[in-house]
């Protein structure tokens, strides 16, 4: 009897062990199934998309004009619709949980606008993983020079950056690598940044334009910043300082220098003849482009609101064209012109109470050639070898009058107005008087 309830009682044991072991297996699937989602998701929580879209109706003082308020109206053409900007942003961060900061982030970010679709970030930077003091980015990427260049676009207050900014640094973006010098959020140090750059110099590409690099020289960029606030946050304020220094080829061109004739006329003299130019491509001159910049910004939040002055200088020496200042995008096929340059910008922003409206006046101002000025400019040089001086040495000022309304969290809409005047000269035809180039904007911007 015994033998029987005790083979009974094993017989019991077996079948709750089986079927114990029937019930832990999907158990431990759908474990594995939970760590391999979360797994996913950890993935997933570390790539970043965003971006924006800048849609805008302009109205111009004239038909056709040339315009630094989102590119030269058509002939005969006075009002537009623009899709100004369509940005998507993919941003991948790697994690490092002992030390709080990221040791390697990739970025790719496309414009998708009625021009076509360009490529404007796509470069990946990666950080120490000691003390995350020191970090190396290398692509297509902002150049960093002074803070208008690396400044959003989606976070500018003034539909565009100023019209020396666009010239001296089209597209703002270029390709090469730069080192990083900034302690991590953690650190004492964070306000303090140094950024040490090579670049090609030749610019990022826009649609139906490739800028491969096109010489051996390489453009070095230095930014040093510093950027405080006080221990509630109401008040911050930063000092920045650049320094830009490279320059292109020189082809079988002519390459001019500014000097005043035998007859005390100002105007450009050659400096080097093209058929003084080596044949090997090797061993060509460089024609210097070099710049020196400082910045500074301060804001308030107080009774009236947060108010903000921002501003930025710039001077050099800038090679171009007889008709262009504009940085060169590829080998020349004209004549060099070397021209001494200043510009600078100036904000005052004023959020207006706690409402969701902001007001924005900003002034700013480009001289492509300081050592002329009004009527000098155009006279025509007697001396035999010199050029006269014409378009490309017009000084332009611009004042922008804004009002921008928060929709919401996402949507920003910007009604602005640019009073561009340019130098005037009773020696060159058609600049004898301010030109009609003023422009309104009414821009609406959706950023996700």
């Amino acid at each position: 009897m015994k033998l029987i309830i005790y083979t009974a009682l094993m017989l019991l044991l077996a079948a709750f062990t089986a079927k114990a072991q029937d019930n832990e297996q999907p158990i431990d699937t759908l474990t594995r199934h939970v760590a391999g989602i979360r797994q996913e998701l950890d993935v997933l929580k570390r790539i970043k998309i965003s971006g924006y879209i800048q849609a805008q109706y302009q109205v111009a003082d004239s038909g056709g004009i040339n315009s630094y308020a989102g590119g030269n109206f058509t002939s005969g053409v006075d009002k537009r619709f623009l899709l100004r900007r369509g940005r998507i942003k993919f941003q991948y961060d790697a994690p490092n949980i002992d030390k709080g900061w990221s040791t390697s982030q990739y970025v790719l970010q496309f414009d998708v606008s009625q021009g076509g679709l360009t490529i404007k970030d796509a470069y990946a930077k990666f950080t120490d993983p000691w003390c995350g003091w020191f970090s190396i980015t290398a692509g297509m990427q902002n150049r960093p020079f002074g803070y208008d260049i690396p400044f959003s676009s989606s976070m500018r207050e003034s539909p565009e950056r100023g019209r020396m900014s666009q010239i001296i640094f089209p597209n703002e973006r270029d390709l090469g690598a730069m080192l990083t010098i900034q302690g991590p959020k953690i650190s004492n140090w964070n306000w303090l940044k140094i950024d040490l750059g090579m670049f090609n110099g030749t610019g990022a590409p826009s649609a139906g334009v490739n800028t491969s690099d096109f010489d051996k020289f390489k453009d070095f960029i230095g930014h040093i910043g510093l950027s405080k606030s006080t221990p509630s946050e109401k008040i911050k304020w930063g000092l920045g300082a650049s320094i830009y220094s490279g320059g292109y080829r020189v082809d079988t061109v002519n390459t001019y220098k500014f000097e005043t004739d035998s007859t005390g006329i100002m105007g450009y003299t050659v400096d080097q003849k093209k058929a003084d130019v080596a044949a090997n491509i090797n061993v060509r001159n460089e024609i210097m482009r070099s710049y020196m910049g400082f910045d500074a910004q301060f804001s308030i939040d107080w009774i009236i609101g947060i108010t903000t002055l921002r501003g930025e200088y710039i001077m050099g020496s800038q090679p171009g064209t007889s008709s262009s200042t504009t940085s060169l995008a590829a080998a020349s096929a004209s004549d060099f012109y070397t021209r001494k340059f200043n510009g600078a910008y100036l904000y005052f922003i004023q959020n207006i109470a706690r409402t969701p409206l902001q007001a924005i006046i900003k002034y700013d101002w480009y001289d492509p050639n300081t050592d002329i000025k009004g009527d000098d400019i155009g006279i025509a040089v007697k001396q035999s070898g010199f050029k006269t001086t014409g378009l490309a040495d017009l000084k332009y000022s611009t004042l922008g009058l804004g009002l921008a309304y928060r929709w919401d969290a996402n949507v920003k809409i910007t009604a602005y107005w640019d009073k561009v005047t340019n130098e005037t000269s009773a020696n060159l035809a058609g600049y004898t008087q301010d030109l009609k180039d003023n422009v309104f904007t009414l821009r609406v911007q959706v950023k996700f």
